[in-house]
């Protein structure tokens, strides 16, 4: 299962730790989901979703204050007694210190932001589901071409990494080679990395490793990309009908969302950079309402109607 640590929230959202006296190295959070526990601080616990993190707001704030100091003594302690793996206050909003002696009781770490209760929670909650989103690790090279995400796959061997290479050069940004770990974020959106091992490396044969970000520099890479456009290189099939149109969209899937994918047969002398270029911006156009190969179906449909037209006429 996929998990972030507490202390790199910490780091990443700039929170204050209010508790430091618990030892934090080894909390995680594994869910992407938060929650906000003022059912709970009124005494309804059903459902409860306490693996969560939780997030304290102006409203619960101002409602445990006017808590008898009886019914906070059962209700914190009910609270904190379940797993919860953090809790944050917002805007600066200090607890009391028995809740905070509740917290350490219960070794729940108590943090607390700077920010508005909604900025926080939108923030934490895009972010965590980047850090957790499903993830599956493919083989091929990422490429950003003109902002479209350009993912090339095929056999070992057959090009990929010399394809990336020229676009490279052609002033496009290298996301990673050979591994790719793809992470759906949401329904709609796949978002793809490099390892950190393998990042701004390319693996050339014939040369070895070539580090992209120092030969071209820092604009020649790009950390992540959503996945847009899925290009397969395989070997030239005179046997095979290749779709020379373009009227039906082919997919592939993964993580079960569905992505665009052209398959490029290779042979000599085709220019697979100017070819992922070109596909690239193609569907860029689509996306904005174009579709070439549309628009010449239209246009031959137009001229037969023409000529029907014409005879009749005659």
């Amino acid at each position: 299962m996929a998990s972030v640590s507490l202390k790199e929230i910490i780091e990443k959202m700039k929170l204050e730790n209010l508790t430091p006296e618990l030892d934090i190295s080894k909390m995680k959070i594994t869910q992407p989901d938060i929650n906000r526990p003022a059912l709970q601080m009124a005494g309804y616990f059903e459902h409860f979703e306490a693996t969560r993190l939780q997030i304290i707001g102006f409203v619960e704030y101002t409602y445990m204050q006017g808590l008898t100091q009886e019914y906070k003594e059962e209700v914190y302690n009910k609270l904190l007694s379940c797993d919860i793996p953090v809790i944050v206050f917002c805007r600066e909003l200090q607890p009391d210190p028995f809740f905070l002696q509740v917290a350490l009781e219960h070794e729940v770490p108590i943090l607390m932001t700077k920010k508005a209760t909604s900025s926080f929670t939108a923030e934490i909650i895009r972010w965590l589901n980047v850090k957790l989103a499903p993830c599956i690790s493919v083989h091929g090279v990422l490429v950003d071409v003109y902002g479209e995400g350009v993912l090339i796959t095929g056999e070992s061997g057959i090009g990929k990494s010399e394809a990336a290479l020229e676009l490279i050069k052609r002033g496009h940004r290298l996301v990673t080679d050979d591994v790719v770990e793809i992470r759906k974020v949401s329904d709609d959106t796949l978002i793809g990395s490099a390892p950190d091992i393998t990042k701004h490396f390319i693996e050339l044969r014939g040369i070895g490793i070539v580090d992209i970000k120092s030969l071209f520099g820092i604009s020649s890479v790009k950390d992540t990309q959503s996945i847009d456009l899925v290009i397969k290189l395989e070997d030239w099939d005179k046997d095979k009908e290749y779709d020379r149109l373009g009227l039906e969209e082919e997919y592939t899937e993964y993580l079960g969302n569905k992505i665009v994918c052209h398959n490029i047969p290779i042979r000599p002398g085709r220019n697979l950079a100017i070819i992922c270029e070109s596909a690239a911006v193609n569907h860029r156009q689509k996306k904005m309402g174009y579709n070439a190969a549309q628009e010449l179906y239209t246009r031959v449909q137009n001229s037969l109607a023409r000529r029907r037209e014409e005879d009749e006429d005659e």
